[in-house]
């Protein structure tokens, strides 16, 4: 087993087993992951670092300020403040019902106590993140939220976001675009395909390419160290050898779709995913998306 498949399957694995949550330093390590660099990542950092300042020059009775003025709010972004006590103090967004409460012991939907975990870690190391699921008013449901927060004195200042996930709709075009640039200029497809800033790849929405006669990588948009490696190696923590498996449809039908778990690049995590692809001239050329 090459290197790189080897480095890959044991990341999945160790996601898999221990379940734990991925740092800024362990993103920033991980090529694949592109939370914090992404647009939306941007925004909240931004967001996170214009509500520190004011907390810095205003102190505590400046949260209040969250609650009320616009510049703490960024379309679906808001930030939000909570004394190192527990206190919630105030909200730009849905959480303001919240204020005024000791929100220690609240709980996520899967009864994760999520504001002790992050006082408790403003506390050891001054700032990070946590994740847990919250009700996503864009469709009624407790969905995957990642929170950056720093320490300000007594207050932690913080901002969330749901993490993107695109949807079988927008994987199914990418798909169509993707061979239909194959079949325009191979050479520079398979380029396209890689650039993180280019029209091929989108938040957790990639394309990736196989020459089926020998597996290997020909492109990875979420991995790009995965390029020149047997894909046949590949098995998913499940055990399922997932590009043995698509090839052979591909080979049998020149399409088909595939469900397996894989790591999400916006996450950090193993997901299940589901992915689309097509034969192109002895190539498979893949689109999935990662389930909810």
């Amino acid at each position: 087993m090459s290197a790189p498949v080897r480095a890959l399957v044991l990341t999945l694995g160790l996601a898999l087993v221990t379940g734990l949550l991925t740092s800024p330093a362990h993103a920033a390590d991980a090529e694949s992951i592109r939370l914090f660099d992404s647009e939306l990542g941007k925004r909240a950092t931004a967001l996170l670092e214009r509500a520190v300042k004011h907390i810095e020059q205003t102190g505590e009775k400046g949260a209040a300020d969250f609650s009320r003025q616009a510049a703490f709010v960024d379309r679906d972004l808001y930030a939000y403040a909570v004394r190192m006590d527990g206190r919630f103090l105030a909200s730009g967004g849905s959480s303001a019902a919240l204020i005024g409460d000791n929100v220690l012991d609240y709980t996520d939907v899967e009864g994760k106590a999520f504001f002790r975990e992050m006082i408790e870690l403003a506390k050891a190391k001054g700032g990070g993140q946590v994740e847990y699921r919250w009700f996503n008013p864009a469709d009624s449901r407790g969905e995957p939220k990642v929170t950056m927060f720093r320490k300000v004195g007594e207050i932690v200042v913080a901002v969330g976001f749901y993490p993107p996930r695109a949807t079988p709709v927008q994987a199914r075009a990418l798909l169509k675009d993707a061979v239909k640039a194959m079949k325009a200029d191979v050479k520079g497809a398979l380029a396209q395909f890689q650039r993180l800033d280019g029209r091929f790849v989108h938040d957790d929405l990639y394309v990736f390419v196989i020459d089926m006669a020998d597996g290997r990588f020909l492109a990875h948009g979420a991995t790009p160290t995965l390029v020149g490696s047997n894909g046949f190696e590949v098995r998913d923590p499940n055990g399922k050898p997932i590009v043995t498996e698509m090839v052979r449809l591909a080979a049998k039908k020149g399409e088909g779709e595939l469900d397996y778990s894989w790591l999400n690049p916006m996450t950090g995590k193993v997901e299940r995913k589901h992915s689309y692809f097509r034969a192109v001239d002895g190539k498979l050329v893949g689109v999935g998306y990662f389930q909810r």
